[in-house]
């Protein structure tokens, strides 16, 4: 099972954990902490798997900062953060696809959030409530004013 779970949910939960991180050592270590709490926690039986990966990964990413931010005031050095620039500039090739990256960079930590897990990561509106401990109704307003937001950048990009 878990060999299944890691090969069909692997990249997605790169992408996420790294555009939350933007680290590609942190988004290692996070999915391997992550599938090994699944080996060890997560029951065949359970209802949405996927969205229980999704949501321990980005527990452990969150704890992650925390922990820097105690270890050194919470400054990420310039070279760290130019290098995972790079890498991800990698991923997205596609011209447009890089676009709409630099927007979604732009919103603010929650309604990136709200964007990334409703259109890369395929959740419902529900479900990404439940995972940030929001309201539906606070999903619903959060990704229309982040569309809105990501339409204005746009435009300014183009």
């Amino acid at each position: 099972m878990l060999e299944q779970l890691y090969q069909h949910y692997y990249r997605e939960l790169y992408l996420y954990v790294y555009s939350l991180c933007q680290r590609p050592a942190m988004t290692e270590d996070i999915l391997q902490e992550t599938f090994l709490k699944a080996f060890t926690a997560l029951k065949d039986s359970h209802t949405n798997m996927r969205a229980w990966l999704y949501l321990v990964a980005r527990n452990l990413c969150y704890n992650c900062f925390r922990q820097e931010r105690k270890l050194n005031g919470g400054e990420m050095e310039a070279e760290q953060k130019a290098a995972a620039q790079d890498i991800l500039e990698e991923i997205l090739r596609e011209e447009r696809k890089a676009e709409l990256w630099k927007a979604v960079k732009r919103l603010s930590r929650q309604k990136r959030e709200v964007i990334l897990l409703q259109y890369f990561g395929g959740f419902s509106q529900k479900e990404i409530a439940a995972m940030l401990r929001l309201t539906p109704e606070n999903v619903r307003i959060l990704a229309h004013r982040a569309r809105k937001e990501l339409k204005s950048y746009l435009e300014v990009m183009v």
